[in-house]
């Protein structure tokens, strides 16, 4: 086989892959036509979604910049509680302890004046 036969043969197998390759862009630009009718509908749908969403966050926002600042004010009245029930507890604790301490001594008490009476009484 001669050279020039052997490059027509290589030319004709890139002449028929460029018409293959020219008829799938075909294929793809038509595909691509259809769906353009479609590309607009897409587009307007995407931007009321991006408007509801804008909205959505914005009422978010504002929700939760009230809440906020309620939560904070109910945090702050519960460690104002917290302080005076911390206090009371310590009163409490205080009682308990004298309380304690006077049941020990009156019980030492009782027991020297029951002893006091029986030496009165024999």
């Amino acid at each position: 086989m001669a050279f020039t036969t052997f490059i027509n043969i290589i030319t004709a197998i890139f002449c028929f892959a460029v018409l293959v390759q020219s008829l799938r862009m075909m294929r793809s630009l038509d595909a691509v036509k259809g769906a353009g009718a479609a590309l607009p509908q897409m587009i307007t749908a995407l931007d009321m979604a991006t408007g509801q969403a804008s909205k959505v966050l914005a009422e978010l926002k504002e929700t939760l910049s009230t809440d906020g600042s309620a939560n904070a004010h109910v945090l702050s009245q519960a460690m104002e509680i917290r302080d005076e029930l911390s206090v009371m507890v310590g009163i409490a604790n205080a009682t308990a302890d004298r309380l304690v301490e006077e049941s020990g001594n009156r019980r030492t008490d009782d027991g020297d004046q029951t002893f006091e009476l029986s030496e009165i009484a024999a």
